[in-house]
This record gives C-alpha cells, structure tokens and sequence, in this order.
C-alpha cells in the first residue's frame, strides 16, 4: 500500500510539472519591425532591394537576441513606379508611431529620403538607406540649408551603404573621356538625386576639358521633344542623370528614331531591368555607372561577395539586380546593431549603428563616417549589350 501511495505521489508530481511547463501558456515572442519604402511597380529595383533584405533576414530566420523581426514592405510609387510626397509622408508618419518600429529602410530615391528624414529624425528613428546618393542629405556645400534642414533634433540618424554622387558623377565623366567621346548634352529628370549627379558629371567634364554643349531637365512628355531641338549641335554623348521613369525612355527612343549618331550614358538609377524592357532595342549600346561591381565581379571580389550571390541565385532562380548587394548590405548592418543593442530601444540601435566602423561586408571592409557616410567608393562602368548589362571596368573617380 504505501508503495503505491509513493507512486500516486511522484505521479502527481510529473504530471503537476509536465502541466506546468508543457501546458502553460507561452508569452508571444517579442516582436521588432523594420520598415522597407521603395516604389514596387514598374521598377524593378524595388524588389530588388526587398529581395536582398529578405535573404539577409531568412539567414537569421527573422530572429535576432529574443525578438521576433518582423518586416514591412511598403510601397512609395505610384502605378507609375514615380515616388510620391504624399505616399512617403504616410509611410514615414505610420512608421514612427508604431512603438515596435525600431528601423526604417529606405528609401530608394533620394528626393523621397528629403520627405522622410526630418520625420523619423524627430522622432529618434533610425533611417538607413540602401541606395540613395544625393550629397547633401548628409553633406554641406551643395543646396542651402543642407543637410541641417533634414535633422530638426540636430543628432544624426540617417545612414547609407553606398557611395553618393560625389564619387559617381565625376567617375561618369572620367570614363566618358576614357570612351573619347568630345560633344556632350547633358538632361536631368528635376530631381534632386537626377539634377545632382548632372552637376556634379558636368562639373568634373568641363575640368577634363570636355565640350559641354548645354544642360536641362526634361520629363516623359517633353523629352523627345528637347531632344529633338538640340540635335543640329551634333552631340556623340547625351548624358541623363535620373531614374527609368523621369523621361530616359522616350529619350533613348528618340536617339534611335531621330537617328542622332550619339551614345547615351547614365547613372545606377537607370540601370535596372524596366530600362531594358521599355527601352527595348533603343537601350542597345548605353554607358552606365553604378554603385559596386557586377556579380560575376562581386563573387571574384569578396568571399562574403560570392556567398551572397550564390544565396541570392539559390533563392531566387535569377541575378541579384545592381542595388541588390546594397539592400542586402543595409540589412545585415541593421541586424548587427539590434544584435549589439540587444534591446528594443530606438536610441540604443541608432547607438550601435552610428559606431559600425570596421565592417567586413560584400566589398571588403567598410565604416560610416561622421556624416553617416559609407566609407565605401567603388564605382564600376557598364554597357548595354545584347538586352542585358554587361559589366567594363572599375572606373576611377578621380
């Protein structure tokens, strides 16, 4: 009898433990979103962006020290694939008012990043952008008020992973002397990452002792026609600084059909995959820089280089795009600094971000600087051939 009162006992006590422990409700894991804001229709290097940022965070099956990583893809285009004010404002402002919104990853153009700045900067949210490349959202001496305007608490909070236009504008005019070309026009789409880098290439080209024959903006309605009215001055290179959907399509069209004997070069925010497939055969033949190296060349220049494009062809049967390497860069950086904070504080990720120095990413070793500037400055050189980008050199910037 007492043996089976002793058994009874220590029966009760595993079940009481198993309920306990088995059965007892578990609390929901904690959760931090990160918010991504790229145009997503039309173009193509939204998802690209996205896509990247995806693959980092399947790495760590979206989970860093106990909490949950929850993305959040939103879209800034329009059904054009053109940024919007608006959109970007509403995005912005949802994002910052979401207590568990701990980064915000974007944006793709730099125009978009003016609206969105000062928003998450009031609010001591970091902002990190794969791509954008307007000077002065972090540096003085380009348009007054800049960058100060953008950080209204005066502490910095915005960061990038890729070289601005300082460095690609002049590599563009440096290899368009390398190319021999003599006579160029130069457009723009209006905006700021567009009308920048046109300066800045232009700047660097009259330097070199080019023949810079005018500069204006244009949009899709007026492109062919300003084209038209500049071609009696017989230029061999037309120079766009802008993005696919700001006017580079009829331009590019209008070279062929106008049968100008011109070469057309630009900068990365044209070399994705909806240039090729709206400009179609016109594109054949066009110069394009680009932030970083081809992936055939990435996989050859890092061996976290050639991971990352064998991870990314893996998961998506295709090709990282040109900004691909850039998303996924911004992403790991972001990941590392909630891993280091090891809270979920704002202030203490936006900490541990701004002190990345040594970091052994996809190009080799690389830091922000005070500005919250890659130290980065690779820029290579590209061609258009056979409906596809095939890469030409690393170009110097001079």
């Amino acid at each position: 009898m007492k043996k089976i009162i002793v058994l009874l006992v220590l029966f009760g006590i595993i079940l009481s433990v198993y309920l306990l422990v088995y059965l007892k409700p578990q609390p929901e894991q904690k959760t931090i979103k990160i918010v991504t804001s790229n145009p997503m229709r039309v173009m193509q290097a939204g998802h690209d962006i996205v896509n990247a940022v995806k693959l980092a965070m399947d790495e760590v099956n979206y989970s860093v020290a106990g909490y949950k990583i929850e993305l959040v893809v939103e879209d800034d285009g329009d059904e054009n694939g053109q940024w919007q004010t608006s959109i970007e404002e509403d995005i912005a402002r949802r994002a910052v008012v979401d207590p568990d919104v701990m980064v915000y990853l974007g944006t793709y153009n730099s125009g978009a990043a003016k609206i969105s700045i000062p928003i998450t900067n009031q609010a001591g949210l970091v902002q990190i952008s794969p791509v954008n490349t307007w000077p002065g959202l972090t540096q003085a001496g380009f348009l007054p008020g800049e960058p100060g305007i953008f950080y209204p608490t005066g502490v910095r909070t915005y960061f990038r992973v890729c070289p601005t236009d300082v460095v690609q504008g002049p590599a563009g005019a440096i290899w368009a002397k390398e190319l021999g070309f003599k006579n160029i026009y130069i457009f723009d789409d209006g905006e700021a990452y567009g009308v920048g880098i046109a300066d800045l290439f232009e700047e660097k080209a009259v330097e070199l002792g080019l023949n810079v024959l005018g500069h204006e903006s244009i949009n899709t309605e007026n492109a062919k026609e300003k084209l038209n009215a500049i071609k009696d001055q017989n230029p061999d290179l037309i120079y766009f600084g802008g993005v696919t959907m700001n006017g580079v399509i009829p331009l590019v069209k209008g070279i062929k059909e106008l049968g100008l004997d011109a070469k057309l070069m630009g900068p990365d925010g044209i070399m994705e995959q909806s240039f090729l497939e709206l400009g179609g055969d016109a594109t054949e033949g066009t110069y394009l820089t680009v932030m970083g190296v081809s992936p055939e060349e990435l996989a050859q220049l890092t061996e976290r280089g050639k991971e990352f494009v064998e991870k990314y062809r893996a998961k998506y049967n295709k090709e990282p795009g040109p900004v691909s390497s850039f998303g996924y860069e911004a992403a790991k950086v972001v990941l590392l600094a909630i891993e280091i904070a090891g809270v979920k504080d704002r202030g203490k990720i936006l900490e541990e971000i701004s002190k990345i120095k040594d970091y052994d990413g996809l190009f080799g070793t690389w830091g922000f600087d005070q500005n919250g500037d890659t130290t980065l400055t690779l820029i290579s050189g590209n061609k258009v051939v056979n409906k596809g980008f095939v890469f030409e050199k690393v170009l110097s910037s001079g």
